[in-house]
C-alpha cells in the first residue's frame, strides 16, 4: 500500500486523537470516585442497619414503659378500691384484715414496679440518646454519599465534554486519508490499541521494540511512499526526522 508521506505523518495526529479518546474512556471506568461511591453506599447500609436496630430497641422499650404503666395503674387502682372499702364500715374484721394485708401487698408490689419502670425510663433515655447519634452518623453518610456521587458527575460531564469534542476532531481529521490507509489504521487500533506510531531509532513508538537488522533493512530500503509495518506489532510505521536531521 502507498500514501503519501505528508498523508503517512498526519496519521500520528489521529493516533494522538485516538490515545485521548482511549484515555477518556479507561478513566470513565476507573474514576476514583466509583470506588467512593461504592464505599460511601456500603457505610449508608451500614449506618441504615444501625439506626433500625435502635430504633427497634426503642420501639420495645416504649411497648415495656407503656405495660409498666398500665400494671402500676391497675395497682392504683387496686389500692384505692380496698381503701374506699375499708373506710366504708362495710367489712367485718376478718374482711377488714385481709383488705390491710392486701393494701400492704399492693404497696409492696407498686414500689417494686416503679423502680422497674425508673429502670426502663434510664434505659430509653440512653437508647434514645443513641438513636439521635445513629441519625446523625447516617446523615453525615448521606452527605459524604452526595459529595461522592456529585464529584463523578462532575468529572464525568468533562470527560463527556472532552470526548465530543475530540471526536468530532477526529471525524473531520478521518476525511483527509485514503479509505485504504484508514481502514488499514483502524482496524490496527481495533486489534492492538495503537494504529500508526513514529519510527525513530530503530524502534517502533507503538510496542518499543527495536528493530532486528533485517526489519530495520526493510524500512530504510522501503519507499517514502510506501506504507510499512512494525512485524512485531502490526503497527503503521511512521517514519519520521531522527533528531539533530
Amino acid at each position: 500500500m502507498k500514501a503519501d508521506p505528508a498523508v503517512q505523518r498526519r496519521l500520528l495526529d489521529l493516533a494522538e486523537v485516538d490515545a485521548e479518546l482511549a484515555r477518556v474512556t479507561h478513566r470513565r471506568r476507573t474514576l476514583p470516585e466509583i470506588a467512593e461511591i461504592a464505599e460511601a453506599e456500603q457505610l449508608v447500609r451500614t449506618k441504615q442497619d444501625a439506626l433500625v436496630a435502635v430504633e427497634t430497641t426503642l420501639g420495645d422499650l416504649d411497648r415495656d414503659v407503656k405495660r409498666q404503666e398500665t400494671e402500676i395503674d391497675q395497682v392504683r387502682a387496686r389500692e384505692e378500691r380496698d381503701r374506699k372499702l375499708m373506710q366504708s364500715g362495710s367489712v367485718g374484721a376478718k374482711q377488714l384484715t385481709d383488705l390491710e394485708h392486701e393494701l400492704a401487698t399492693l404497696q409492696r408490689r407498686q414500689g417494686v414496679l416503679e423502680d422497674d419502670l425508673l429502670e426502663l425510663m434510664e434505659r430509653r433515655e440512653a437508647v434514645e440518646a443513641d438513636v439521635s447519634f445513629a441519625r446523625v452518623e447516617l446523615d453525615k453518610a448521606r452527605e459524604a454519599l452526595e459529595a461522592a456521587t456529585s464529584r463523578r458527575d462532575a468529572a464525568l460531564a468533562d470527560l463527556e465534554s472532552t470526548e465530543i469534542k475530540r471526536t468530532a476532531d477526529r471525524s473531520m481529521m478521518a476525511k483527509g486519508f485514503p479509505d485504504d490507509l484508514l481502514k488499514l489504521y483502524d482496524r490496527q487500533r481495533e486489534q492492538r490499541g495503537i494504529g500508526a506510531a513514529p519510527f525513530q531509532s530503530r524502534r517502533c513508538g507503538a510496542c518499543r521494540i527495536e528493530l532486528d537488522r533485517s526489519a530495520l533493512s526493510k524500512v530504510k530500503e522501503a519507499a517514502a511512499d510506501e506504507v510499512v509495518r512494525c512485524e512485531e506489532c502490526g503497527a503503521i510505521l511512521v517514519r519520521v526526522a531522527e533528531p539533530g536531521q
